[in-house]
């Protein structure tokens, strides 16, 4: 089961700004509620500043609390400022989310840019660009989409893109393709070199979503203690914590998991 934080389950359980404008200046949806989860945004924009905004938005509580803190932050700001506004800010101000919840405050941050794309008239209709077809018919997710996560998020694996955009997460039919569009797009040499901040967060990402729940599965632990120089210093605990097979989970296990899926250069040790 996932854990929530206290500011999702604040805004899911009293959501801020629900609600439609009748006169709003722009209306835009995103996603389906036919596959899970929908948001629709409206806002009231005067002089290139957002003076209110509701929303109505069908899916679960992360779905409904990121759209209810985009609300707060896009209310009174400049589009300049509102156009900066990432899935990071949504999901930091909301205290984090489950990897497989992510995608929910994807959903909020491609409203505003939606929305925005609209007021300036870039995107009245949705066009397949030249070289852009769908993966994902289930969800309506393009290979552009995929390849743009990938970017931004430094993704490695299909459970990831999956989480960033729900594609692959109902009949699955389309895992295999993409799969291909990551090993092809990181064959081409597209993603840059991670530095050392987005590395850490890496770290911390695989060691929440898949070394923790399977160390708690069998009553153990693993905490991150600090990273440099290649080397993550982590401390087990639970069951793991004097564990005569310490050190072996964390090689065998430990360390292969962030080598496939960070970096292969990583070394664990335990503080």
């Amino acid at each position: 089961m996932w854990e929530y934080s206290d500011k999702v389950k604040e805004h899911f359980f009293n959501p801020h700004n629900v609600g439609k404008i009748d006169d709003a200046d722009v209306v835009v949806e995103v996603g389906s509620a036919a596959c899970g989860d929908a948001l629709k945004l409206y806002l009231k924009i005067d002089n290139d500043v957002i003076t209110d905004a509701k929303f109505q938005t069908y899916g679960c509580g992360s779905a409904i609390a990121s759209s209810s803190v985009l609300t707060d932050m896009i209310i009174g700001k400049k589009l300049d400022e509102v156009k900066t506004i990432t899935n990071e800010d949504i999901v930091k101000i909301l205290g984090g989310l489950p990897p497989a919840k992510i995608h929910c405050s994807v959903m909020a941050q491609e409203a505003i840019e939606k929305a925005l794309n609209v007021y300036y008239g870039k995107a009245a209709e949705e066009k397949l660009a030249d070289g852009e077809y769908i993966v994902c018919h289930c969800f309506n997710v393009s290979n552009f989409k995929i390849e743009k996560v990938l970017k931004e998020h430094n993704l490695q694996t299909v459970e990831e893109v999956t989480h960033y955009t729900k594609a692959g997460g109902a009949c699955g039919k389309c895992k295999p393709n993409i799969e291909k569009i990551i090993q092809e797009y990181y064959k081409k040499g597209a993603a840059k070199k991670m530095t050392n901040l987005e590395k850490i967060e890496r770290i911390k990402s695989v060691i929440n979503s898949e070394i923790r729940p399977a160390l708690q599965n069998d009553g153990g632990d693993i905490e991150l203690i600090d990273f440099k120089n290649d080397v993550v210093i982590v401390k087990l605990r639970g069951a793991c914590g004097g564990c005569p097979m310490a050190k072996m989970t964390l090689k065998n296990f430990v360390e292969e998991v962030l080598k496939e899926k960070v970096d292969a250069n990583l070394t664990v040790e335990e503080e």
